[in-house]
């Protein structure tokens, strides 16, 4: 009451004063004209109430990693300031001196709540920048510069990644090398999935157990990786079994460089899948990039122990998948040379991945297990 009443004071002040000098310098105007004058521009000199511009800010903000990649996600939050109506937030992530809209090309919008409130999950980069944008609004996939706030681009924020460093992946021993397990949340081939170490284990024979499904209602995969790359050689994957994998579930066995622009990626897989489809065959062949035609070879690998061969030498890659393990009985199901393609050796390594393919039909509903006896590196 106070404050009101110390308001209206100051008002009937401005007001009085007015009236006083306008009666000084027009002494021949009659007083109701005077007090109508003083009047508005009382009112016009008054506090001006403008609007406030609709701003972004951040509050979980994912590691700084100086050069990103196709492998780890990270939460990413914040809440819109004075937004406008049905306005969205395109999230990017900023690596190699390129801003990569996030989280996948396909899905690069992200919904502002009721309360102002949005978050998704992004790839990692040495910067983020989040944009409020009109909904209808089509990023770019990749852009040099961030837009300026105009026309549709409502309002831009960008952030460092923070400094606080995440936790080391543990590391498992298998086939005589040191292999780092994925943990935490991952992108498995454009679809979100939660790396459990715990689900990954060598077993008193030396084999690897990898396990993916749902479990507690929530979808989990596994991953491990080489810690160097290896290059130029023979790789041999030998495999207890495949056939049991539902439609959906998939297991690759790549060699392969990450990097945050999918079409600059390079390598080779060894796919075990049926790529959510049951009428597909069970294996493939490929070099990246796999859209190309010729880049891929499908087949059907029969149930049982298998051994997968790749060659890779200058300009070739040779690939090969046999029924039954080496050491015993065993013929040849597939057979097959890229030549086109042929990437150098640079920055590859050795990477085993097991998840379930875009949840096709609802999904694994079970944790199904892969094995893998063994792994072998021939110069």
């Amino acid at each position: 009451m106070k404050l009101l009443h110390r308001k209206r004071a100051s008002r009937l002040w401005q007001l009085a004063s007015l009236l006083f000098l306008f009666r000084r310098l027009a002494p021949g105007v009659s007083p109701a004209v005077l007090l109508w004058g003083a009047l508005v521009l009382a009112i016009g000199c008054g506090p001006s109430h403008q609007s406030k511009r609709p701003s972004i800010k951040f509050i979980e903000i994912p590691s700084a990693v100086p050069v990103g990649g196709p492998q780890d996600l990270q939460r990413i939050n914040g809440r819109v300031l004075d937004g406008v109506p049905g306005a969205q937030v395109v999230i990017y992530a900023r690596s190699e001196g390129t801003w990569w809209v996030q989280p996948y090309r396909s899905h690069a919008v992200t919904e502002v709540a009721s309360d102002g409130s949005w978050s998704n999950v992004t790839h990692l980069g040495s910067e983020y920048a989040a944009l409020l944008v009109t909904k209808g609004y089509q990023p770019p996939a990749k852009e040099t510069e961030l837009p300026q706030a105009n026309g549709n681009v409502v309002a831009v924020a960008k952030t460092n990644g923070s400094l606080q460093k995440t936790v080391d992946p543990s590391t498992i021993h298998f086939s005589g090398y040191d292999w780092k397990i994925r943990s935490g949340l991952g992108d498995a081939d454009g679809e979100p999935c939660d790396y459990e170490t715990s689900n990954v284990w060598v077993d008193e024979r030396g084999y690897l157990h990898m396990l993916m499904g749902l479990e507690s209602g929530q979808y989990i995969c596994t991953g491990v990786s080489l810690a160097r790359s290896l290059g130029y050689g023979t790789y041999r994957f030998e495999v207890s079994d495949s056939a049991h994998l539902p439609p959906s579930g998939i297991f690759l066995m790549r060699v392969r460089s990450d990097r945050e622009d999918p079409d600059g990626q390079s390598g080779f897989s060894i796919e075990l899948s049926k790529w959510g489809r049951e009428s597909e065959p069970n294996a493939a062949f490929t070099v990246q990039p796999y859209y190309i035609p010729g880049n891929s070879m499908r087949y059907k690998a029969s149930a049982g122990p298998a051994t997968y061969f790749l060659r890779w030498e200058p300009g070739n890659a040779e690939f090969e998948g046999l029924t039954g393990s080496v050491a015993k009985t065993s013929r040849s199901a597939m057979h097959h040379v890229f030549d086109s393609d042929i990437p150098q050796p640079s920055t590859e390594t050795v990477k085993l991945d097991f998840h379930d393919f875009h949840h096709f039909h609802g999904g694994v509903h079970h944790p199904v297990e892969i094995v893998v006896q063994k792994f072998e590196y021939l110069p």
